[in-house]
């Protein structure tokens, strides 16, 4: 038997192909390969970060900085309306809702004295064909309404158990329609309209200008009651009240000159401008 110490075999050569694919393994990857994956692909996401970033902060500014003036649906930003409403269970009408002058300067649909709704948007969210009756009992703290139920809550907007009212529910015992199951209800009366458009969702019900509009939980077939006549009146009032307005009388100069032989300094009179205002009332 032949042996072989392994001093006595001669190292194979490496071929030219053989020294590539080492330099290629040991660096990784070709040189292209290095050069155009990092300026191309970490190049692409950072552009797509940055323009997302930017499409971030315009929108969260448009949205906390609206145009006070700009086009579109009304009632828009600076405009101001009026609706009447009246809410009324098992065929009985409820108090007025309580102005809360807290809400004036953060919510855009607001309450007056006597049941006037005042529209007048703030932002986004109640303008337009957002101002709707679902959003003014979002706006007023403590009123729900929606398709299964209405309650109206105490003046401190706290729930009240007594005004809280779901669909399957019985009328109590001393109401109008005493033991009967009621249903929440909604209907608006355009312009003084006779006839009124009864619904079950309030965010269909998008204001209009003297619109009138009723809350109520009523048995089937029950058409709700129209507002009060006192809030028919404040609402009329509020919608004809003149504007305020200042008039400036124009000053007159009156000028004489003496006739004479020499030369006078004319004298000159000036009468003072007045300020009228008529104030809203």
């Amino acid at each position: 038997m032949l042996t072989f110490s392994s001093s006595s075999v001669a190292p194979v050569a490496k071929s030219a192909t053989g020294r590539w694919v080492s330099r290629v393994g040991a660096s990784g990857g070709g040189k292209a390969y290095k050069k155009t994956r990092p300026a191309n692909f970490y190049g692409a996401v950072a552009l797509i970060v940055i323009f997302g970033l930017l499409a971030v902060v315009l929108a969260r500014y448009d949205y906390q900085h609206p145009s006070k003036h700009h086009a579109g649906v009304s009632p828009r930003i600076g405009q101001t309306w009026y609706a009447g409403l009246t809410i009324q269970a098992c065929g009985e009408r409820l108090g007025y809702l309580t102005a809360d002058a807290s809400t004036d300067k953060t919510a855009g649909l607001t309450v007056e004295p006597g049941n006037v709704i005042r529209i007048s948007p703030l932002s986004a969210a109640d303008s337009g064909n957002n101002a709707t009756l679902s959003q003014f009992a979002a706006e007023f703290p403590g009123l729900i309404a929606s398709t299964t139920q209405l309650s109206v809550p105490k003046p401190t907007g706290v729930a009240n158990p007594k005004t809280t009212y779901t669909n399957g529910q019985a009328c109590p015992t001393g109401s109008k329609y005493a033991g009967q199951v009621g249903k929440v209800t909604y209907a608006y009366w355009t312009a003084y309209g006779k006839k009124p458009i009864i619904t079950t969702n309030p965010t269909t019900i998008k204001f209009t200008n003297q619109m009138r509009v009723a809350m109520a939980f009523d048995p089937v077939n029950v058409t709700p009651l129209t507002p009060t006549t006192k809030t028919d009146e404040l609402l009329l009032a509020y919608n004809t009240a003149p504007a305020t307005t200042t008039t400036i009388a124009t000053p007159t100069t009156t000028t004489t000159v003496k006739s004479t032989g020499t030369t006078t300094t004319p004298t000159t009179t000036t009468t003072t401008p007045t300020t009228t205002t008529t104030k809203k009332g």
